[in-house]
């Protein structure tokens, strides 16, 4: 599942960031803010009428993706162990 396909509020962990070509300078960003395998991830809000930006929570932190960046990661349901 993407997580800009993840429902608010439902938790999720973080599986990897794809990259759009090599040396992708955005996913590396993803990857450099904590968008890494195995971290606890949850959309907190979403822009209006569901649309940009997704107020994502990772870890204590919170970030305003665009949906495109979200679609990037890829998350599996649940938490971590």
């Amino acid at each position: 599942m993407r997580l800009s396909d993840l429902p608010k509020g439902a938790p999720a962990v973080v599986d990897r960031v794809d990259d759009a070509h090599a040396a992708d300078p955005i996913a590396q960003r993803l990857r450099d803010l904590g968008f890494v395998d195995g971290e606890p991830v949850r959309v907190v809000a979403v822009g209006p009428m569901g649309g940009d930006p997704l107020l994502i929570q990772i870890g204590f932190t919170r970030f305003a993706l665009r949906r495109a960046e979200a679609a990037r990661i890829s998350v599996r349901a649940g938490v971590a162990a």
